[in-house]
């Protein structure tokens, strides 16, 4: 088969959640001898140089980045609030971007032309004008309720009316735009659920949509880490912290549950690492809380620590870091709707807390029980090894592809 997949941001380096997931697909197609091209927004918040790709990737992938201007501007931001426009997705309209996927288009053929996230879709009648190919939308979250959970949770007033605007007209936008596609493939089975149903009130007479579910995939880390060479007991949390439900939650473990935990036990440290910190988190000045920034490998970071934290309140999709940490071996604590989405159990494969109160008791556990801390996380790992293997994922979608050409 021909693939395109057209990206919201560059699928090489895989380092945080997206183009991680990206790439799973876009390496894994192409090891099945399918021939794959990659068109890719480039931007300041995953901003790659050409020299940054190797020559190898570039020649498997075809990958090209085409620069876009995402950051968020006063006045048009202002003027959004007289449309029914969706601020988020009208960021994505590039016409640079625009014409080389013409020409791209009237270049080759293509089978499937694969969107990443719905912030691709004003693209699809590009694809539909100049190309016979199956428009495959890959959703990685139901992205509105992303920000329906954040304005939630926003305590400022104002704030909170403005990201409900854009949680509605993005909502507007999602859901008219599902019947677009010739398939949709969802990141969870949860996911794949709320899709079918949206397109059972939207799709009216039009055909039906086909909607699968594909997990991020991921091979546990062998051999599995020396935990001689492991800080414990320690906590942790790696994570994009330009994400918004990253930030807040954060935010709400040191405000919440840091204070009684250090209290209890002074000599724990709490590590926070990731791409993108804000100013305030890089200016935080509390007991043990260790600020690191990105590191220049994350698995190793992973290895050297024992309790990775996990406090999401808002947000969508499938937490990726949760199933990297479960493939290091990590006992993991999170909150319900942070393991959304995961085949885990609770106190079998993760520790599940919600209040302050269960996060409290759940560290305390972990960090006087190292036997337990390494049974969480070895099955934990068993999960990831059972359920998230990328070969199989692949195969499944493989599949998905060859019943829509059929």
């Amino acid at each position: 088969m021909r693939i395109l997949f057209l990206c919201n941001k560059s699928p090489w380096p895989p380092r945080e959640g997206g183009p991680m997931a990206m790439n799973m697909l876009i390496d894994g197609m192409a090891d099945r001898d399918h021939q794959v091209k990659v068109l890719a927004v480039n931007s300041y918040k995953y901003h790659i140089t050409d020299s940054g790709i190797p020559a190898d990737y570039r020649e498997k992938t075809g990958l090209e980045l085409i620069g876009l201007d995402l950051k968020v501007r006063v006045i048009p931001a202002f003027l959004n609030l007289f449309t029914r426009k969706s601020y988020h997705v009208e960021r994505f309209i590039s016409r640079k971007f625009e014409n080389r996927l013409r020409e791209i288009l009237s270049e080759d053929d293509f089978d499937i032309v694969q969107m990443e996230t719905i912030f691709m879709s004003p693209y699809i009648n590009i694809v539909r004008k100049y190309s016979r190919a199956r428009v495959v939308l890959r959703a990685h979250n139901i992205e509105h309720l992303i920000w329906k959970r954040v304005a939630a949770e926003t305590r400022n007033p104002l704030k909170s009316w403005y990201i409900r605007h854009l949680s509605e007209t993005l909502r507007n936008y999602e859901m008219n735009i599902l019947d677009h596609y010739d398939g949709i493939v969802a990141i969870t089975p949860n996911d794949a659920d709320f899709f079918r149903n949206a397109l059972l009130k939207t799709g009216g007479n039009r055909r039906p949509v086909p909607v699968t579910d594909l997990p991020f995939g991921m091979r546990v880390m062998n051999p599995v880490s020396d935990d001689t060479k492991e800080d414990f007991p320690s906590l942790f949390t790696i994570g994009s912290m330009n994400w918004i439900p990253n930030q807040e939650g954060v935010k709400w473990f040191l405000e919440e549950v840091w204070p009684d935990v250090h209290n209890h036990f002074p000599d724990l440290k709490y590590y926070l690492a990731g791409r993108e910190m804000p100013e305030w988190m890089l200016k935080l000045d509390l007991p043990n809380v260790v600020v690191l920034g990105e590191v220049p490998d994350a698995r190793e970071f992973m290895e050297s620590k024992s309790v990775m934290i996990v406090p999401l309140f808002s947000g969508s999709g499938i937490r990726i870091k949760i199933i990297e940490g479960m493939a290091a071996g990590k006992a993991i604590i999170s909150t319900t709707l942070g393991a959304e989405g995961i085949q885990c159990t609770n106190q079998e494969n993760i520790l599940l807390a919600d209040r302050p109160c269960e996060f409290f008791e759940m560290i305390s556990i972990c960090v006087t029980d190292r036997q337990l801390c390494r049974k969480i996380g070895s099955q934990a790992r068993s999960l990831v090894s059972a359920s998230y293997e990328p070969g199989e994922l692949i195969k499944k979608l493989q599949g998905f592809y060859l019943d829509l050409l059929h």
